[in-house]
């Protein structure tokens, strides 16, 4: 009877730990990952799904090393990291969960409220220092950004600076929160961060991309329309023999109720 029991008990533990998944990356879509977790545990009880981030590169790096079963991001997987896992004899997979609008963000004190492209890539880049320059107030102008292992960062980069270099000195951020919470605190700052994130504690801004001839605000319904062009998508990356593992939760993000906790939860439902 022992040994039955000890039986039973060992296959319920492998089936509970076969139920269990790690997802690790993008503080982007950390939050969305967290809300479809909680809400997929509670239709399935025996299933056990954590969610960490860390950015893109970090998700990426544990899914090459085994330790993360899907790996959020904010951008593409690199052909490097593709070729990493092909080295490691491992298929990825690429599933596009959602989009996201990346906002930029100013102290509320800040009298600026629009910005064109080409001044945000003068702003990040260092050629513009102070306020003054864009219609605001003689104040030195304080940049944050995310780190370089961010999926954002790598997006603001190529699509709003076109590829210009960072400033040196720039402060780089951890996590974005830490940007909303250090442009709230300080008034010459500016930052970008997921629309999701933003908060009653910052100002976001409306952007131009046509030379200063229209401004649009970063708002769901300007990104769903296509208005406002600072749009990206945000993936789930898995290895293909994990693929039993991770599709029901992957399917749930994917269903009808999955892509409605993406809306509510301030993203960009791609169904």
């Amino acid at each position: 009877m022992k040994r039955i029991l000890f039986s039973l008990a060992m296959v319920a533990m492998i089936s509970s730990m076969s139920m269990a998944q790690k997802i690790k990356g993008s503080d982007t879509v950390l939050p969305l990952s967290q809300h479809e977790a909680e809400t997929y545990m509670k239709k399935n009880p025996s299933a056990r799904v954590t969610v960490t981030g860390g950015g893109s590169g970090i998700g990426l790096a544990a899914l090459i090393e085994g330790t993360t079963d899907i790996a959020m991001a904010s951008r593409k997987i690199k052909f490097d990291e593709k070729m990493k896992m092909q080295n490691g004899g491992k298929t990825v997979k690429e599933i596009k969960i959602a989009q996201d609008a990346l906002s930029v963000v100013v102290n509320k004190t800040n009298k600026v409220s629009k910005l064109t492209r080409e001044q945000l890539e003068g702003i990040f880049t260092g050629k513009i220092k102070n306020w003054k320059e864009v219609g605001g107030a003689n104040m030195p102008i304080i940049a944050y950004s995310r780190e370089t292992t961010s999926g954002t960062y790598e997006f603001f980069k190529e699509h709003v600076m076109k590829n210009k270099n960072y400033k040196s000195g720039i402060l780089s951020m951890p996590a974005t929160g830490a940007i909303i919470q250090s442009v709230s605190q300080t008034p010459g700052a500016i930052g970008y961060v997921g629309m999701a994130y933003v908060t009653k504690d910052v100002k976001d801004i409306s952007v131009s991309y046509d030379g200063g001839k229209t401004y649009v605000e970063p708002t769901v319904a300007n990104a769903t329309s296509g208005k406002y062009p600072v749009v990206r998508p945000l993936f789930y990356y898995y290895e293909g023999k994990s693929e039993a593992k991770v599709k029901p939760f992957i399917n749930f993000v994917l269903s009808a109720e999955g892509q409605k906790i993406v809306q509510t939860t301030g993203y960009l439902p791609i169904k």
